[in-house]
């Protein structure tokens, strides 16, 4: 019975020993599981990126006195480009964890512009028809709609309004041309620009695209995206710079729809 006891009180402290160490080690709290990013909030930001078209033309008389036989009237095409810039803001609603809806307006300066040069004949003479059109500015107001590979990018879908101002010119060079007819005329010396013409306004269409944004900080996003933005079609009256005596002659230069590509990035903060 002794040697039983103290077997017993042997193991009894042994164990306490053991406890005693265990207890006497540090504890270490488990890190905590970062919060999924969300992206919902408001936010603004700057972008910048480049645009180009390809337009076409259709030349017309507008009156018989310079329709008449010998009278040709092209048609041209050429290319719009340039680069643009500007601000945007918006506005996002993480309403699921994948899914995230929004609102978003911009507005940039931009530099698509150029030219066409068609020849044709007018009253048996050579004639230089030339139309220029320039996106001075232009913005749009557009839902998105995104979905989450992560919870930090972004891929989305976008379209809405688009709005901006447009300016064109036509003007016509002649080597020389002087006739009246049904009570209209054109009397122009060999060598000069005998038609010019002129039209600007803001004009509104429709815009869709799609792009990605990347969140690379909480409060600091990037994005990527591309956008078609369509501003309808119209068209330029070149009118006679003397008339020889009667109401000066004019002509029609019928652009196609202004319909142009961008790509751009652009930097967004996050209230």
């Amino acid at each position: 019975m002794q040697k039983f006891l103290i077997a017993a009180v042997a193991v009894l402290a042994a164990t306490a020993a053991h406890g005693a160490d265990i207890a006497g080690r540090p504890y270490t709290k488990a890190a905590a599981l970062s919060a999924a990013y969300n992206w919902s909030g408001f936010y603004i930001g700057l972008n910048a990126g480049y645009g180009w078209e390809d337009p076409s033309v259709a030349y017309a008389p507008n009156q018989t006195v310079i329709s008449g036989a010998g009278a040709t009237y092209p048609t041209g095409s050429w290319n719009n480009s340039g680069a643009l810039g500007g601000l945007q803001a918006g506005y996002n609603w993480q309403f699921d964890r994948r899914w995230v809806a929004g609102l978003e307006a911009d507005i940039d300066a931009s530099a698509i512009k150029g030219s066409d040069a068609s020849a044709g004949r007018v009253g048996y003479g050579a004639a230089a028809f030339t139309t220029s059109q320039k996106v001075d500015w232009f913005g749009t107001v557009r839902g998105r709609i995104g979905f989450l590979p992560t919870d930090r990018l972004l891929v989305y879908g976008t379209g809405g309004l688009a709005y901006g101002e447009v300016k064109e010119a036509t003007s016509m060079f002649h080597a020389g041309l002087n006739v009246t007819g049904g009570g209209f005329g054109v009397s122009c010396p060999t060598n000069q620009t005998c038609f010019v013409g002129s039209a600007s306004g803001v004009r509104t269409g429709w815009t869709a695209g799609a792009g990605f944004e990347y969140a690379f900080a909480q409060n600091l996003t990037v994005k990527a995206e591309y956008l078609y933005v369509d501003l309808g079609g119209s068209s330029v009256v070149g009118t006679a710079l003397n008339g020889n005596g009667q109401t000066p002659a004019s002509y029609t230069a019928s652009i196609s729809r202004l319909g142009f590509n961008i790509v751009r990035g652009g930097l967004n903060y996050r209230f």
